[in-house]
């Protein structure tokens, strides 16, 4: 699908064509950018994004607008971080608002549009989010001996037959949508050694979101799926689901959960500030036990702490450039509105 068809999909055009100026004028000047989209820069080989040299684009948000990815429904997370984005606006002297999205797709054209300042991103697509959208990681839920992770777990309904992923051959399996970590690239870089090779052995079947897959192997919809442990431990606790109804037949390595990035354009003073009113802050009681007991969040690096997931993705065959981007967000807005209508037609 061509960059212009897929914007206008989702209402950016005009966008698009109001990035086009800037993202030539600094292209001329950069000296290098790696994997970066046009319009930035990384001269310092950092990986993300630098801060624009000319002032002049640097921004200082009247409104600051926050999200968190939406790997379950963004009521849920608006209601949960709705203590910490009063503390941000108390720290900030800004206002602050919650923008719920419905996809990666969305979230991360959010910010490479300007209208995202900064929020969660999922472990996946963050390397889109710092490719494509400008995105600078900068901290993991976690608390203070180390930051928070999380496994690609495969789940299966408790009284089913499957004892170990070959016996998955030709059944239904679910993944996530195209751009997520453990709902889809780990996957395709891990089964295959261990006896099953998606798409070959088994017809990829996108359910959009992690906890619709959960959902969905609870339900008898799909016999099996792969999602991110600390969801499904999630929808444990809040009773959305009980855990010992499932069996997890693989465990991956532990991998950082979602990162939460700015938007690289942010002004440095404004943008320390609020990096520091992160830092300082100290999860609630009820934070601490929707998100799995962290208490904080704790700083991190594109360049460190996600060298894991890009080598999952290299090893997946996977790329987080522009060509690569596009491909899966059609994918993955194909895979959400199909979801959507199923759903749709269930309840009918």
């Amino acid at each position: 699908m061509k960059t212009t068809a897929l914007i206008a999909r989702i209402g950016l055009t005009a966008i698009l064509a109001a990035l086009a100026m800037p993202a030539l004028a600094q292209g001329d000047a950069c000296k290098y950018r790696g994997d970066l989209d046009a319009q930035y820069c990384d001269e310092n080989k950092d990986l993300v994004a630098d801060a624009p040299k000319d002032t002049k684009r640097l921004k200082t948000p009247n409104t600051l607008v926050f999200t968190y990815t939406p790997v379950e429904d963004p009521a849920v997370y608006e209601q949960a971080f709705k203590p910490f984005t009063d503390h941000l606006a108390r720290c900030t002297t800004k206002k602050v608002v919650f923008y719920q999205v419905q996809s990666n797709a969305a979230e991360i054209e959010a910010m490479r549009s300007g209208r995202l300042h900064v929020g969660g991103f999922s472990t996946g697509p963050t390397a889109f989010a710092v490719n494509i959208a400008g995105a600078v990681p900068f901290a993991v839920k976690g608390n203070e001996k180390e930051f928070q992770g999380y496994n690609l777990i495969v789940i299966v309904k408790k009284d089913s037959p499957f004892q170990k992923l070959a016996d998955l051959k030709g059944k239904k399996f679910a993944h996530t949508s195209p751009s997520s970590n453990s709902g889809h690239m780990a996957p395709l870089a891990l089964f295959p050694p261990l006896g099953l090779t998606p798409e070959k052995d088994y017809k990829i079947l996108f359910s959009g979101k992690h906890d619709s897959s959960v959902m969905g192997v609870n339900s008898g919809d799909y016999d099996a799926a792969a999602v991110a442990s600390d969801v499904f431990h999630r929808m444990g606790t809040r009773g959305q689901i009980k855990e010992d109804d499932f069996r997890v037949i693989y465990r991956s390595q532990k991998f950082p959960t979602s990162s939460f990035s700015y938007a690289h354009d942010l002004e440095p003073k404004f943008r320390d500030q609020m990096l520091k009113c992160f830092y300082d802050y100290r999860f609630t009681p009820e934070m601490q036990k929707t998100f799995d007991g962290a208490d904080r969040f704790v700083p991190v690096t594109y360049l460190k702490e996600w060298e894991v997931v890009r080598k999952v993705a290299e090893g997946s065959g996977e790329a987080f450039n522009r060509a690569a981007y596009e491909k899966e967000s059609a994918r993955e807005e194909a895979a959400r509105k199909k979801a959507a209508e199923e759903k749709a037609a269930a309840k009918k």
